[in-house]
């Protein structure tokens, strides 16, 4: 139950980051209420997950599966380029959640 709540809270914070380039400088409500809903939701599910997951390993994961989601998000619905280096940075942050997760569970 405790990775389905930092699921979800990645999920919640995924789409409120997403929803941010949409608000167009907080200009325009909806998205703006999106991304103030996401961040309250991501936040409490985050919090319901650390009774269970400690923080190093949760907040590893959920930023690190944030900022892929993200910047793929980004390059697919924005248009937004991603060159090798941006890969490459990817690829690092997804190596340190693993390494992080690895070590903890020992």
């Amino acid at each position: 139950m405790p990775y389905l709540l930092l699921a979800l809270a990645i999920g919640a914070e995924v789409c409120a980051t997403s929803c941010l380039k949409l608000t167009e400088g907080y200009t325009r409500l909806w998205p703006t209420l999106a991304v103030a809903v996401g961040y309250v939701l991501s936040f409490a599910l985050l919090g319901r997950a650390l009774v269970r997951i400690p923080v190093s390993v949760a907040y590893a994961v959920w930023s690190g599966v944030g900022t892929a989601a993200v910047a793929a998000i980004g390059a697919a619905a924005f248009g937004e380029s991603l060159g090798v280096p941006q890969w490459a940075g990817i690829a690092l942050v997804i190596a340190g959640v693993v390494l992080l997760n690895v070590h903890s569970a020992r």
